[in-house]
């Protein structure tokens, strides 16, 4: 059993928090508005609007916040995580931040007495409801292995990638890899549609061949109802596009798909669907097909 202070209670933290409480284990969660602590207590948790009462005797923090300037401001801001813990630990962002984010902050953190791992998920809401995320971790082996039973108990794959900024780079490519194929999905559907084929059967047989993915089995249900509730916003989806192309850029990778995808989705958070999830990208592929008004 662990001290846990969680800091982030948004879609993804709140369901991981509630994981750790329910495993046994002690956590506080953090939270600008108590409101989003609710499950956490439910869970047996307790709340708090302090940072520095959060990690009060924690021995471990686990951070999930939206991008680089918020996990900079918890960690080293004033009053916070690094002015508040206890000397010696262990710190795990699971944000999706700027690998070299990451890699500044876990040697600041290590001239202050803690240890940080940089392990962002991928799984969206459903995963983490299910704890059956996916979890890329960077930094030393011996704090992934102490973290371990934690990463055990809200995800289903979890594997140490290599060094401090190493889970923030391999995230990077997952987000590559998901908003293309939600865009392919997305041409896919409009295309089908556009022929009046039986869509769903057009689908249950692309599932069942190469063109079978993760994605096709949990988008498709959005794309067909038009119902983009959020389990990943497209915001977020386009900070993550802007770290894989200037993290592209300064390693002198060329990315070409990964551009156009990385444009495709800030014109969907340009034409106001930001807070819509990541699926929404239909909208977009139906606004250059002149059927946005037939189809929405």
């Amino acid at each position: 059993m662990s001290r846990i202070a969680f800091i982030g209670l948004g879609i993804m933290g709140s369901p991981m928090a509630v994981h750790l409480a329910t495993a046994g284990h002690l956590v506080t969660g953090y939270a600008r508005t108590t409101v989003k602590a609710t499950p956490l207590v439910v869970a047996g948790g307790r709340a708090t609007t302090a940072i520095a009462d959060a990690v009060r005797g924690a021995d471990v923090i686990c951070v999930m916040v939206p991008d680089s300037p918020d996990v900079r401001e918890v960690l080293a801001g004033e009053k916070g995580v690094f002015d508040s813990a206890e000397p010696g630990a262990l710190i795990i962002d699971f944000s999706s931040i700027r690998p070299d984010v990451a890699v500044e902050l876990a040697k600041e953190a290590a001239g202050r007495g803690f240890r940080l791992l940089d392990a962002p998920v991928s799984g969206g809401e459903a995963g983490a409801v299910a704890a059956t995320l996916s979890i890329m971790v960077g930094g030393d082996a011996a704090d992934f292995e102490q973290a371990r039973p934690l990463f055990d108990t809200v995800a289903k794959t979890v594997v140490h990638v290599g060094p401090s900024g190493s889970g923030q780079t391999v995230k990077a490519a997952n987000q590559l890899i998901v908003a293309a194929n939600i865009q392919a999905l997305a041409e896919a559907v409009v295309f089908l549609e556009a022929y009046g084929v039986d869509i769903e059967a057009a689908l249950r047989v692309l599932g069942g061949g190469l063109a079978g993915s993760k994605v096709l089995d949990q988008k498709q249900g959005n794309m067909l109802s038009r119902s983009f509730e959020p389990g990943f916003r497209i915001d977020l989806h386009h900070k993550d596009m802007g770290i894989v192309t200037a993290a592209a850029r300064e390693a002198g990778v060329v990315v070409p798909l990964g551009a156009l995808v990385a444009q495709l989705v800030a014109a969907a958070k340009a034409n106001g669907d930001g807070g819509l999830d990541h699926s929404a990208l239909l909208r977009g592929v139906e606004r250059l097909s002149g059927r946005a008004d037939k189809e929405n």
